[in-house]
């Protein structure tokens, strides 16, 4: 008996750690926040340039307010966007009411790592396909908000996206029939 009690201390100690530590992970990670319907745009209001989608009328679409956690090699998914006025980006970015040609290497996040325009004109490092490039944070890809004339009649984004311009595909070398979407990683720079 005083074997046994003398280890009921250390047993509830490993005990209450590993619990901690299962709640503090589940807490780390992102879920769904919401959701919005879609509506039908207008004719002409939905700019598919680089295959954007626009919203299609009554489907379901998942928002979020978090983005999973920045490491030192966060995965994401890559897409494409052209941050020029008249490009599928809609309106000028985020963070500095401007538009940007097609040949700067620049960037959109998803809401959770745009994180209320910290990350913004701050440079991020995209790693894919064996090279990597230096791209410049100018717009938040909405994870909470689309299918409006303010998000070009688009869908949210994902939760995990870099939207990037021409310029970081060709960066990437990724051959122009595959530009729209792929698996990457990135970090701050």
């Amino acid at each position: 008996m005083k074997s046994f009690c003398s280890k009921a201390p250390l047993i509830f100690l490993i005990t209450f750690i590993i619990i901690t530590n299962c709640l503090f992970s589940e807490a780390q990670k992102c879920r769904p926040s919401g959701r919005i319907i879609g509506k039908k745009p207008p004719p002409g209001q939905c700019n598919q340039e680089d295959d954007s989608d626009c919203c299609l009328q009554g489907k379901v679409y998942t928002t979020y307010e978090c983005s999973p956690q920045v490491t030192a090699q966060t995965k994401a998914y890559l897409t494409l966007n052209s941050f020029q006025k008249g490009g599928d980006g809609g309106g000028p970015s985020e963070c500095d009411n401007k538009y940007h040609p097609d040949d700067t290497p620049v960037v959109a996040l998803s809401t959770g790592w745009f994180n209320n325009k910290s990350r913004c004109l701050n440079n991020i490092r995209i790693s894919a396909n064996g090279r990597s490039v230096v791209a410049m944070v100018v717009d938040e890809c909405d994870s909470r908000k689309g299918c409006d004339e303010d998000h070009d009649y688009q869908p949210p984004c994902k939760n995990n996206i870099v939207d990037a311009s021409k310029a970081v595909w060709e960066a990437l070398g990724v051959p122009h029939d595959q530009w729209g979407g792929m698996d990457i990683t990135w970090s701050d720079a």
